[in-house]
């Protein structure tokens, strides 16, 4: 009986560390699948909330690498060649909105946006505004000249930078690289990469852009004449009282 009960109690207690080892296993799978279904929650909402952000963060498609300052950012003074071999600079532009694309002939991507800028020049070129492409090739202004021949570019002048000094002092990282100067020089927008320049939304940003411009120049010029028409106070003194 003693054998028997010892047998028992043994039994027992094998039989409640199994018990045991069954709540435990079944206790890990019940966390198992609350971690499996709160991964896939997670993953619905990231699915559903993702298209709505990068409709936000994300510019249109024609200008996708688009990036726009808060406050505008002076830009290093460079000199380059024209069409005739005259030394220019980026200060002749002033009082101009200004498209300012660096890009070399032998640039897939620059050969491709080229005939979109020259459109863009012809649609808004003028006393407001500019597209100023500067090539890097080394070739100088006949490599330029004969590429605009080739693929028919009849309004984008001639600018050339041979020396590739431009890149570094603009910054640029790669070809093309596009600068949206103010009329004061500066830059306030920068696209890296291609960019599809006659883009109805495009040309209608660069217009408002340049309405913003013409604004802040008048109001500016205005205030300074204001200022310049302004007469001179004249100072009454009260007269000393009589005793």
């Amino acid at each position: 009986m003693d054998e028997a009960a010892r047998v028992y109690r043994w039994a027992g207690r094998r039989g409640g560390v199994a018990s045991d080892g069954a709540r435990a296993m079944t206790s890990s799978a019940g966390w198992s699948r609350v971690r499996i279904a709160a991964v896939f929650l997670a993953a619905a909402v990231v699915a559903a909330v993702t298209p709505r952000l990068l409709s936000v963060v994300l510019p249109p498609d024609p200008l996708r690498n688009f990036v726009a300052y808060a406050a505008a950012k002076p830009v290093a003074a460079l000199d380059f060649k024209d069409g005739d071999g005259e030394v220019r600079s980026l200060a002749d532009f002033n009082g101009k909105v200004v498209v300012l694309n660096l890009w070399a002939a032998w640039c897939v991507p620059c050969r491709k946006e080229m005939p979109a800028l020259d459109r863009l020049q012809t649609s808004l070129g003028g006393r407001n505004f500019a597209v100023v492409p500067l090539s890097i090739d080394r070739g100088g202004r006949e490599t330029v000249a004969k590429f605009y021949a080739e693929i028919g570019i009849r309004e984008l002048p001639v600018y050339t930078d041979t020396s590739g000094e431009a890149l570094r002092a603009l910054g640029a990282v790669g070809l093309p690289t596009t600068l949206v100067l103010d009329r004061a020089g500066e830059e306030i927008a920068r696209i890296v990469g291609p960019a599809e320049w006659d883009a109805p939304e495009v040309v209608e940003f660069l217009k408002a852009m340049i309405a913003k411009q013409a604004v802040q120049l008048y109001t500016s010029r205005a205030g300074r004449l204001t200022a310049t028409l302004r007469p001179p106070m004249i100072r009454v003194r009260s007269p000393a009282p009589t005793r």
